[in-house]
């Protein structure tokens, strides 16, 4: 008996040295005295070995590989950065900030009046095609034009005014080249007063008469009733871009004096007591000239530069964007994870099922895979990422719908990987011994034959994280992915598509990138020290 445990010893303790990273050597065992004799541990002693389990094998087999150790240490500071500075973050994912600024926005345009326009009297129709009737008697010097079996008459009113009337009846419109606009905001000037201003200013008269009110002319074309100004007349047309604004008769001669003048720019003070700067600028393409208003806005934060407060700056909707890396790795990352999740799930199932049964259900699974292979992923994906633009998916549901989508376009490398290996573990003696046992077949695919797949799983499953990452970022960038005001590291670089961001703004695009870089180059690192610590021919 004790020949058999000392052969069994050796055995033992020869197998081991055959496999030098299966074991420990311990330090060589003390000698210790006893009188005269001194005692040592023999060499065959199973105290001086010690066995590793398999998964200590495979620890140290990975940490002895420092490049996989880099990309461990790369990840785990990502997820570092990414779960725990955003709850250490004092700002929130969508916190915007503002700050004042001087902004030039257009204010009003100006055309110097060259050609004519027209007004209707009262209950007339003075439409476009007598407009142009008029324009052609004008131009050819008649007196009268016939549409339509009706004759028309053309009265040269004073210069560059003419009337239309019907042969014998009332006058139907004007044309004219001086403008009479309205002093006051707000009231409306009368056809008889236009027709009547007009006359008497384009033939140098300083007064007038209209419905028993007399109306003067002063000397800067201003219409005055009983001294007080109700019209002025002028060439030029200044038009406000917002239709809310009344642009005032001081302002409108101020401009006038700053176009004349040649002046590019002047300082006019409204009623409301404040004062702004404008600047005039003329535009060939409308032959006028473009009024900017320089005036103090309270405005999003929008690219400031990195600072005290803002260490990476803030992004084009004043938000910090350090927060939003944080929040935007979470995103990716948790992304990621969930589609790698999904993928496994359903390829195991797929794939255990396969492997084991063979036969036709084998074949029947396998031509499913593929023809998910064959679907063209990206095409359909965006697709629905236009569609869900149109329906106006709810951000947080649109991210639910992504993972979704992913992980169910991306099983079947996952169902191929546990086929084949389960192909190859089913004839082993291991599962002929579960079958005599009768042990059921869903405990022999998942108990025992999966387990032993899972090396090649995890190794498969960190490979794939880096491009299911790379996959979500091309989506975001492109605007089919993560929507505001969720961010992820893809949305983010988004900003590049402006090329002046992407030539002034480098603190917008270049965090991001190489965090999205680190993080993907990190996963591969990752998946092939795993590979090759798994691998036990491996020798490192």
């Amino acid at each position: 008996m004790s020949d058999k445990k000392e052969n069994r010893s050796d055995l033992e303790r020869e197998d081991t040295l055959e496999s030098p990273e299966t074991v420990e050597e311990t330090t060589e065992a003390p000698v210790t005295e006893t009188g005269t004799e001194s005692e040592q541990y023999s060499l065959n002693d199973d105290r001086r070995v010690k066995v590793l389990s398999p998964g200590t094998l495979v620890a140290k087999r990975f940490f002895r590989n420092r490049i996989a150790v880099t990309g461990l240490v790369i990840l785990a500071f990502m997820f570092i950065f990414s779960f725990v500075g955003g709850l250490l973050s004092p700002y929130k994912e969508d916190q915007q900030f503002y700050r004042y600024d001087i902004q030039n926005k257009t204010y009003a345009g100006v055309v110097e009046n060259t050609e004519f326009r027209y007004a209707s009297a009262d209950g007339q129709e003075f439409g476009s095609i007598l407009q142009a009737q008029l324009v052609l008697a004008v131009q050819t010097n008649k007196d009268s034009f016939t549409y339509r079996d009706v004759h028309y008459t053309v009265t040269q009113e004073g210069e560059d005014f003419y009337s239309v009337a019907l042969q014998g009846g009332p006058t139907i419109g004007i044309a004219y080249k001086d403008i009479v606009n309205v002093s006051n905001e707000g009231e409306k000037l009368a056809y008889a007063l236009q027709f009547a201003a007009l006359k008497a200013y384009t033939n140098g008269e300083t007064a007038f008469t209209v419905d028993g009110k007399e109306y003067t002319i002063d000397e800067n074309s201003g219409v005055l009733l009983d001294g007080q100004e109700v019209a002025y007349i002028s060439r030029y047309v200044v038009n406000a871009v917002m239709g809310d604004v009344f642009l005032s008769r001081d302002f409108k001669e101020q401009l006038a004096e700053c176009i004349d003048s040649g002046s590019e720019d002047f300082v006019y003070t409204g009623a409301d007591g404040e004062t702004y700067d404008y600047k005039v600028s003329y535009n060939p393409d409308t032959k006028g000239w473009n009024v900017l208003q320089s005036k103090e806005t309270y405005v999003f934060d929008t690219y400031s530069s990195p600072s005290k407060a803002h260490w990476l700056g803030t992004d084009r909707n004043g938000m910090d964007m350090m927060t939003r890396l944080m929040y935007g790795g979470r995103v990716s990352l948790v992304i990621g994870f969930i589609v790698e999740i999904i993928a496994t799930v359903l390829g195991v199932i797929m794939g255990g099922i396969s492997g084991y049964f063979g036969g036709w259900v084998d074949m029947l699974i396998m031509r499913i895979v593929d023809i998910f292979y064959c679907i063209p992923s990206m095409p359909i994906i965006i697709i629905l990422g236009a569609a869900m633009d149109n329906t106006g998916v709810d951000p947080q549901i649109r991210m639910i719908y992504l993972m979704l989508i992913l992980g169910f376009l991306g099983w079947s490398g996952m169902a191929r990987l546990v086929r084949g290996q389960i192909l190859s573990l089913r004839e082993q003696e291991f599962m002929t011994a579960t079958e005599a046992c009768g042990i059921s077949v869903s405990r022999r695919i998942f108990r025992h034959l999966v387990p032993n797949v899972i090396p090649q799983l995890i190794v498969s499953c960190t490979m794939g994280l880096g491009g299911t990452i790379i996959t979500e970022a091309t989506l975001s960038f492109l605007g089919l992915g993560v929507k505001f005001p969720f961010a992820s590291w893809g949305n983010i670089i988004n900003d590049v598509n402006n090329t002046f961001v992407l030539q002034n703004y480098w603190f917008i695009w270049i965090p991001a990138g190489v965090l999205l870089l680190l993080t993907v180059l990190a996963f591969n690192l990752v998946g092939d020290g795993l590979r090759d610590a798994f691998d036990p021919k491996m020798k490192r």
